[in-house]
C-alpha cells in the first residue's frame, strides 16, 4: 500500500517520464562511444602516418611490423596493436590522406572494425561518406554495414535522391514530370571552356550556344531571354535565364552560380519565382520552377535551405568538361582521321 504522503502520477505521465530517460541515456553512451571511437581512430591515423612517412613497406617490413607490434604490446597490451592491425593503420592513412575533411571527420567517429570493413570494400569516397552517415545517424553494427554495401543501397539512395523539393510543394503529377525533365546534374562540355571563367561569361557563352544548352535541359524548353527584367516595388531585377518548357506548362528560371552552393541562392530565388507568378505567369499556366545551377552542391546544405521554402526550387551541378566517354569518343575519332 502507498503511504499517505506518496504522489502517484498518471501512467501515462510516468510512461512519458521513462521513455525521456532511456532516450537520454541511449544519447549519452551514444556521446561516450563516439568519443572513444574518435580517439582510437586518432591515435590509429598518426599511427598509420608513422608508418607511411617512414615508408614502411612489404618485404622487409614485415620483420619491422612483427617486431613493432611485440614491442608496443608490452607497453599497451589492449590496444589491438596486431601486425595486421598495423598494416591496416597504414592502409588507413594512405586511403583517407588526400579527401577531404569531410570524410575525414565522418571516418573519424566509426568503430576500428567498421572502418576496417569499409577499406577492404575498395568504394568511393562518396559511397564512403554515405555508408559513414548511415552508420552514425541509425547505429548500424558491421554486420548491417555489410548487408548494406551488398545490397548496393548507396546506387538505390543516388537514385533516389533529388536535390528539389517538387514533391512537396507540387502537385504530385507536376512533381513527377518536373523530375523526369529536370536533371540533377548538366554537362556544359559543348562549351570548350578550358580556364576559369566568371558568371557573365558562362551566361553568354550558354546563349551563344543557346541550341546545345536546350538539348542539355531536356524535352520541351524554348528559350524566353537572358538578363530577363523584372520590376517590382519599383525595384529592378534580372533573372539569368528564363525559359518555358512545353511539357510542365510553366515558367522555368535559372541561375548560374560558378562557384558552390550557398543557402543564400535560394532566397534570391524564391523573389524571382513570386515575381514571375504575379505578372508573367499566364491563368492556364502552372507555379514557375527555378533551377539553381552551380559548379558543387552538398545534398545536406540544400536539403537545410530548401526545408521551408514553398516554391519549387532544385539546385544542380554543372560540369565543364566533357564526360569521359565522349572524350575517348573524339580522341577515337581524331587518330583515325590522322
Amino acid at each position: 500500500m502507498r503511504k499517505k504522503d506518496e504522489i502517484a502520477i498518471p501512467e501515462t505521465a510516468y510512461a512519458d517520464l521513462l521513455k525521456t530517460a532511456v532516450s537520454q541515456i541511449h544519447a549519452s553512451r551514444n556521446a561516450i562511444a563516439i568519443q572513444v571511437n574518435t580517439a582510437a581512430v586518432t591515435t590509429y591515423w598518426n599511427l598509420g602516418k608513422l608508418l607511411y612517412d617512414r615508408k614502411i613497406e612489404g618485404g622487409y617490413g614485415s620483420n619491422v611490423i612483427q617486431r613493432l607490434s611485440v614491442d608496443l604490446k608490452v607497453s599497451f597490451p589492449d590496444m589491438g596493436l596486431s601486425p595486421r592491425n598495423l598494416w591496416y593503420m597504414k592502409r588507413f592513412y594512405e586511403r583517407y590522406r588526400t579527401s577531404d575533411q569531410k570524410l575525414q571527420r565522418a571516418v573519424a567517429v566509426l568503430s576500428w572494425r567498421i572502418n576496417v570493413l569499409l577499406i577492404e570494400k575498395r568504394l568511393t569516397d562518396d559511397e564512403i561518406y554515405y555508408y559513414a552517415s548511415e552508420v552514425i545517424q541509425k547505429g548500424w553494427n558491421k554486420d548491417l554495414l555489410l548487408n548494406a554495401i551488398k545490397m548496393n543501397m548507396y546506387a538505390a539512395h543516388k537514385d533516389e535522391q533529388r536535390d528539389n523539393n517538387f514533391l512537396r510543394v507540387l502537385p504530385s503529377d507536376q512533381a513527377t514530370l518536373a523530375n523526369g525533365i529536370l536533371q540533377d546534374s548538366y554537362n556544359l562540355g559543348f562549351l570548350g571552356v578550358t580556364e576559369p571563367i566568371g558568371e557573365l561569361e558562362l551566361e553568354k557563352r550558354l546563349v551563344e550556344k543557346i541550341k546545345l544548352f536546350i538539348m542539355e535541359l531536356g524535352t520541351g524548353f524554348s528559350f524566353i531571354g537572358n538578363q530577363y527584367r523584372l520590376e517590382y516595388n519599383k525595384k529592378e531585377y534580372y533573372v539569368d535565364m528564363l525559359f518555358f518548357n512545353r511539357k510542365l506548362r510553366c515558367l522555368v528560371a535559372i541561375d548560374l552560380k560558378i562557384g558552390e552552393f550557398k543557402s543564400e541562392y535560394v532566397g534570391k530565388m524564391n523573389m524571382y519565382l513570386s515575381i514571375l507568378d504575379k505578372q508573367e505567369r499566364e491563368k492556364d499556366e502552372n507555379q514557375s520552377i527555378g533551377i539553381i545551377l552551380c559548379a558543387e552542391k552538398d545534398h545536406l546544405d540544400v536539403e537545410i535551405a530548401l526545408q521551408d521554402v514553398n516554391k519549387p526550387i532544385a539546385v544542380a551541378e554543372y560540369e565543364l568538361i566533357l564526360p569521359k566517354k565522349e572524350l575517348q569518343a573524339i580522341v577515337l575519332a581524331e587518330m583515325n582521321r590522322a
